[in-house]
Formats: structure tokens, C-alpha cells, sequence
């Protein structure tokens, strides 16, 4: 079929789905959500039962989004159902210190009044985020969400790809997109390699209330086995994310609470009062982990199956969806001047788009963790003045706080507000 545009529209008729995504935990429902509303025809593949997701209760999972974030869940249309439950992030301040005696003389601070856009973020609960996203895709009828669905075999030839999934279903579409984590299915199916390492690390996942009020400031706090951000949630409560050796993050994870918040005190200090634990507490084993490739055949990778980074600097989520925003327009581009969605010269785009991105941040987050992970005293010095030099310079400090807020960069149209 010599004539694209005909080619475009026998390929919508023939094939089950447009787009079928792997992965249903946040880039996924996102990215099915952009497509659909960008005129795709959407299947998503989750191996979790819908209703795993649905949990009232709070349980100490939470997200840093920048701006952009809120931007494309705004243009998404989710926005309006979450602003009441987010809370904004309006200033964020960077300490070096070692528990128990208290932060470095040093610091950097960040205020959202540098910047002219608003907040530089927002904190958004998991138990309100997902089920905002089951209810936006639950209300399309151009998505499909196949539940509790897994991928047994996916096979791509010049015009499709081709899944088989556990029930013995078989499912076509032009393209394939991998949303399923560091250890994604989908790139491992399609012979994509992986580079990276552990850190040695684990991150302890938690939220406390506090005495006093937070006044929307986020705190990075590096302490010498690694970093605890303390991230403002609704009310006088916080989100915790404490790095620590695998070996001491585990004896914090077998600690009763009591315990927990005795060992949790002296990294947190006492500038908000006494801290109580709310919900559960959740670790996760961190390390680097970037594929090779973020392209195959009829295939493209999102997310944490694309790159897996440092949590150092709250980007992981961000990142995702900002590949999200990245992806929707190079394919809607693609289909709009006649071109196959799924061709090499149309995902190459999204790749050449996305992977210095994100692997300039991997290296960033990686480097900020090594420089600061220690107690050397040489490196200290070196850090704590230098932080203190960058936060001396208004420009040099704005360019960060613009940074931290996603709005550097090339951005895609759902980002640009």
C-alpha cells in the first residue's frame, strides 16, 4: 500500500489495538490516558487486580511531582479531582549533616517565588493518585484495561506486534510500550540488555505526623549512609524517604514502630517536634539500571523500564512522565502527516528525544549520591561550601529551582502549561 495515510488507517482497522502498553502501576494508566486522548485506541496489559489499587486507607505512600507533572495530569483531565488532596511544595532546602549534630552551616533553598509558574511541586498520596487514574480510564471507552492480565510472549514483524498473555489470549497492535519497572518483561522479551549497579542502599518509605506545621518546605537531608527527604503532605504530616545501608535498613524494617521512630529521630531531628509513624512502612532495594536501548522493534520503554535512577533527587516519577509526554507527541505527529506510528524512524524520534535526558540525570543522581553518601571530611568541605557558593548566586540558584520544577529542557506540549 503505497499511500501512508492509507497505510495508517488499514493498520487502525486491522490491528486489535493501536497502542497496547505493559504495566499498570502509574506510567501506564498516564501514558493510556495522553494516547486516548490524543485519539489512540489503547489496550493495557496489569498483572494486579484492579481493586489491589482502590485503598481508602492511608498508608504512607506518596509522589513528589513537579510542575510539569501536575501539568500533564491537568491535561490529562485528573487534575481537577486531585488538587484538593496535593499538597504544593513551595520551597525545598538542601542540607549535609551527621545524625545528631544537627545540619552543615551550608545549605541550599529553594522558594517558588523565584520562579514565576507557581509551586515548584506538589505531593500527591498514592491512595488518591491511583484510583484517579482507574477512574479516568474506566470513564474512556477508547481504553481497554486487561486485569489481572501477564505477558507470556510478544513477537513483532514489519506492520505488527503480537501478544499472547497468560489466559491464552492473543492481541495485535502497531506498538508495543513497556511500563513495567526496572525488571521490565517487555525489553527483556525483545533481547534488550541492561546497564548498572546497586548502590548498597535501601530506601525506608514512610509518612509521620509532627507536632508542628511544615509550611509546605521539602528538606533533603544528606547524612553519610545516605540521604532522608522529609516531603510535606496535607496536614501536619510528612512523607519519609530515609537511604540506608541494606543491612541497616533491614533492622530498621524488623524494628516495632516504637523502635523505628527512636531510630529515625536523630536523622530527622527535632524542627518539627515529636514525629509519630502514620500507615505502613515500605523498603525498596535502590540501584542504577538504564537499558541499553529504549527502542525495538514495533517497541518503545517508559519509565523505570527505560532507566531506573537514584530517588536523590525525587525524579524517578517525573522522568516517566515526562518519557510519556515525550512519546504521545512524536506519535501523534507520526500519525497526523501519514507516517506508521510503529516504524524504527518514528520511534527513533522518541529515543533521540528522551535517552540523553535521562541518562545526564542517572549520571547526576548518581554522582550527588557517591559525593555525598560518605563522611569524608575532605569531601564534606568541598560540598558544604559549594553549596553555599551556588546558593550566593540568584542566577545560578533560579536556573536549580527551574530545574526542580521540570521546566528545563525541550519541552513536550503537555508539559509547556
Amino acid at each position: 500500500m503505497d499511500n501512508p495515510v492509507q497505510a495508517a488507517i488499514f493498520s487502525h482497522m486491522t490491528h486489535d489495538y493501536d497502542i497496547l502498553i505493559v504495566g499498570g502501576g502509574l506510567n501506564g494508566p498516564a501514558l493510556a490516558l495522553a494516547l486516548a486522548q490524543a485519539g489512540f485506541r489503547v489496550g493495557i496489559v496489569d498483572s494486579v487486580p484492579t481493586e489491589t489499587y482502590r485503598a481508602p486507607d492511608f498508608d504512607g505512600r506518596a509522589y513528589a511531582l513537579a510542575l510539569t507533572s501536575q501539568r500533564l495530569l491537568r491535561g490529562i483531565g485528573l487534575w481537577q479531582a486531585l488538587a484538593p488532596v496535593a499538597q504544593p511544595m513551595l520551597e525545598i532546602k538542601v542540607t549535609d549533616g551527621i545524625a545528631g549534630q544537627g545540619p552543615a552551616p551550608w545549605m541550599l533553598h529553594f522558594d517558588h517565588a523565584e520562579i514565576e509558574e507557581g509551586p515548584m511541586g506538589y505531593m500527591v498520596e498514592d491512595r488518591h493518585l491511583r484510583p484517579a487514574f482507574l477512574d479516568a480510564m474506566a470513564a474512556d471507552d477508547r481504553i481497554t484495561l486487561l486485569s489481572p492480565e501477564t505477558v507470556v510472549s510478544q513477537t513483532a514483524s514489519d506492520t505488527e506486534v503480537t501478544v499472547t498473555l497468560a489466559s491464552g489470549k492473543t492481541i495485535s497492535a502497531s506498538v508495543l510500550i513497556g511500563c513495567d519497572g526496572r525488571r521490565s518483561g517487555t525489553a527483556e522479551r525483545a533481547g534488550i540488555k541492561r546497564t548498572g549497579w546497586s548502590y548498597g542502599q535501601t530506601a525506608i518509605v514512610c509518612a509521620v505526623a509532627h507536632e508542628r506545621p511544615h509550611h509546605g518546605i521539602a528538606h533533603q537531608f544528606f547524612l553519610p549512609h545516605g540521604p532522608l527527604a522529609i516531603l510535606p503532605l496535607s496536614g501536619n504530616t510528612s512523607s519519609i524517604v530515609w537511604s540506608e545501608t541494606d543491612a541497616r535498613a533491614a533492622q530498621c524494617a524488623a524494628m516495632n514502630d516504637d523502635n523505628f521512630l527512636a531510630a529515625l529521630r536523630p536523622a530527622f531531628g527535632s524542627f518539627l517536634g515529636d514525629i509519630r509513624l502514620q500507615g505502613k512502612r515500605f523498603t525498596y532495594p535502590l540501584n542504577l539500571t538504564l537499558a541499553n536501548s529504549f527502542i525495538a522493534n514495533r517497541l518503545a520503554l517508559v519509565g523505570d523500564a527505560a532507566h531506573g535512577m537514584h530517588p536523590i533527587a525525587g525524579q524517578g516519577l517525573n522522568a516517566g512522565l515526562r518519557d510519556i509526554a515525550a512519546l504521545v507527541d512524536v506519535l501523534r505527529d507520526a500519525r497526523q502527516t501519514g507516517q506508521d506510528i510503529g516504524s524504527r524512524q518514528t520511534l527513533e524520534r522518541y529515543q533521540q528525544w528522551r535517552r540523553f535526558d535521562t541518562a545526564t540525570l542517572a549520571v547526576a543522581t548518581d554522582t550527588f549520591n557517591k559525593l555525598f553518601s560518605n563522611d569524608n571530611p575532605l569531601l564534606r568541605a568541598v560540598r558544604d561550601i559549594g553549596m553555599g557558593v551556588v546558593n550566593s548566586i540568584p542566577a545560578v540558584r533560579r536556573t536549580l529551582v527551574r530545574e526542580a520544577a521540570g521546566l528545563t529542557g525541550d519541552l513536550p506540549s503537555l508539559m509547556r502549561g
